[in-house]
């Protein structure tokens, strides 16, 4: 049977843009339905698994290059090295970063980015904030879109066709590697903003304190919803 729910009367506070957020949550759902999820299954069928995987750890290598840039400004200068050494082991070794050489010899991935730098330095979130066709962000996550933009190796690429082929190339392996939480999100949730709004807000919240987040009461998803 199912169950008609609606929202509490008071609203979050993370959450002042509720209703623009719906509406834009609304549209890259509806895109990702039409084009995203299409394509990315497309991928999927025709990039054998292998190539599927060394294109992950390639895009990944570059990612350590702002992890790297990221832990410094935060002081963090152990992970700031063991990115540093990523990036060495695996440019080499691990051929330009298709095989991920240093997760196996015991290196961790920290992924560290310019919001994180932003948090840890006290700049709080802010208002939650859907962007179109990215998704799921915050006044300061939007803040640090500029930041991480210039941190990332493919943003200095020379060669027009080739810088944006790849960031292209990017988004679609990023979201084939999603499909199945996508699957997951719509069955599961009666309501998936909701779902999708706390998960993101308490993942970076977790990810800016290094998974050590001060204790803070934060709204439960069932008491948003009325039966």
């Amino acid at each position: 049977m199912g169950c008609a729910y609606q929202k509490v009367r008071n609203p979050d506070p993370r959450d002042p843009l509720e209703p623009f957020n719906r509406v834009v949550f609304r549209f890259n759902t509806d895109f990702d339905r039409s084009f995203g999820q299409p394509v990315a299954r497309l991928y999927q069928r025709i990039a054998p698994e292998p190539v599927d995987r060394g294109l992950t750890n390639f895009f990944n290598n570059l990612a350590d290059v702002g992890s790297v840039a990221n832990n410094v400004l935060q002081f963090k200068m152990a992970r700031a090295g063991s990115d540093l050494g990523r990036i060495f082991i695996n440019s080499t070794i691990g051929l330009l970063g298709f095989v991920d050489v240093a997760s196996n010899v015991g290196l961790p991935s920290y992924k560290e980015d310019f919001g994180q730098t932003l948090g840890y330095w006290g700049l709080e979130p802010g208002a939650y904030l859907v962007l179109p066709l990215i998704g799921p962000s915050s006044m300061r996550e939007l803040m640090a879109m500029s930041g991480d933009l210039l941190l990332d190796p493919l943003f200095w690429g020379r060669n027009d066709w080739v810088r944006w082929s790849s960031i292209g190339l990017k988004v679609i392996d990023q979201r084939a590697d999603l499909l199945k939480t996508s699957e997951i999100l719509e069955t599961a949730a009666l309501d998936p903003y909701l779902l999708v709004r706390d998960a993101y807000l308490q993942r970076r919240q977790s990810l800016v304190y290094d998974g050590y987040p001060p204790e803070v009461e934060q709204p439960d998803f069932w008491d948003e919803i009325q039966f």
